[in-house]
């Protein structure tokens, strides 16, 4: 049985649309903002109206593939499909805004509600939008959250539960995540630079992505999914990299390749001292310096619970328009890092799989390849 991502609908940092986040990821442009604000951000562009900043970008991405929605709709039925995300934030940054005027004028807003705060939030309004009627949720395993959505969509239409799933992440600006990163000494107060000799945290950013995934041909396959769980520091890394190693190597089991059939890695390359040396060292244990590897915050910020789906949503793009996203740092590696083979953009293309890494706090590591 095949599964397949038909559609993508991408809005973050690089552009609202496909066409702009192609040229600027190949080129290596980043949509860091390293001007305008106090800490280097990730913004997207887009316009704000509803009083959630999540939903404004769900719509954005959703937008972009609704002809496709509508014709999943007529072709499976509304009980047949599905909704998970993967997400960390949901309005917590409006929430505090609101708590701050109830605790300045002792009035809350109106606009206030307790499920602004849900997790579930985010699934259940695309759910109310496109009006599926198959199960719609949320997963918030923080940075690994959206990588395990898409293997719990393969899960319900591998176990006959839907037909389609409509899947993806979501995250938006959030002040108290980035104060709480920041108090980690994990947040970086100038441009992000993974893998260099010189880095010093983690830029954030937003973003939201959407795939329909569903069984089929010819289209990007959904080749094997890893997971893992090191318990074995609340925020930091295990230094020895195994829990990222056995994650990288149940993907590939799963996806029935060996690790010569990757093309390309999309790390999870935070740019901090201790992801960034581990990572390199779990690649290195099983590729060696044979894949060529790059870590695509620098062009979008870390998204958190929607960091995996941005790395698939590029890595998507990559595969179906032949192209290589470049590793952007200051070119000083690292000597802590192992000798990984970081991307320049100008290697051969005709990439045929793709391994994407999410790692977040907790030891919840989670693995995902997909190719043509």
């Amino acid at each position: 049985m095949n599964f397949v991502l038909t559609h993508l609908g991408f809005v973050c940092a690089l552009g609202t649309d496909i066409a702009t986040i192609i040229h600027n990821a190949k080129n290596g442009n980043t949509g860091i903002d390293v001007d305008g604000d106090a800490v280097p951000f990730g913004g997207v562009a887009i316009e704000t109206k509803h009083n959630m900043r999540f939903y404004d970008l769900l719509l954005g991405a959703l937008n972009q593939i609704m002809p496709a929605i509508k014709d999943i709709k007529t072709k499976y039925g509304a009980a047949r499909l599905g909704i998970v995300l993967g997400a960390s934030n949901t309005a917590v940054h409006e929430a505090q805004k609101h708590i701050d005027h109830k605790l300045s004028t002792g009035i809350m807003p109106d606009e206030f509600s307790v499920s602004m705060l849900e997790l579930g939030s985010p699934a259940e309004m695309l759910r109310d939008t496109v009006g599926f009627h198959g199960p719609a949720f949320t997963i918030s395993t923080a940075c690994s959250s959206s990588v395990k959505a898409l293997d719990s969509a393969r899960d319900l239409i591998r176990n006959g539960i839907c037909d389609a799933v409509l899947c993806g992440g979501v995250d938006a600006r959030c002040d108290f995540a980035l104060n709480g990163f920041d108090s980690l000494e994990a947040l970086s107060h100038k441009m992000t630079n993974p893998m260099s000799k010189n880095r010093d945290g983690i830029n954030l950013g937003e973003c939201a992505a959407l795939f329909i995934m569903q069984r089929g041909d010819n289209d990007i396959y959904v080749r094997g999914f890893g997971e893992t769980s090191d318990a074995y520091h609340p925020t930091a890394p295990d230094p020895s990299g195994a829990g990222a190693v056995e994650s990288m190597r149940a993907a590939i089991r799963d996806a029935n390749l060996s690790a010569s059939d990757i093309g390309y890695i999309n790390m999870h390359g935070t740019g901090t001292i201790a992801n960034d040396a581990m990572e390199s060292k779990a690649i290195y244990e099983i590729f060696g310096d044979q894949v060529i590897c790059a870590s695509t915050k620098p062009l979008t910020g870390h998204c958190l619970g929607a960091a995996g789906a941005c790395s698939v949503a590029l890595s998507w793009l990559m595969l179906n328009n032949d192209f290589i996203i470049p590793h952007v740092y200051d070119g000083m590696f690292a000597d802590d890092c192992a000798p990984i083979h970081l991307a320049k953009g100008t290697e051969v293309t005709n990439v045929k799989n793709i391994l994407c890494n999410a790692f977040a706090f907790g030891g919840s590591n989670s693995t995902v390849i997909i190719g043509k």
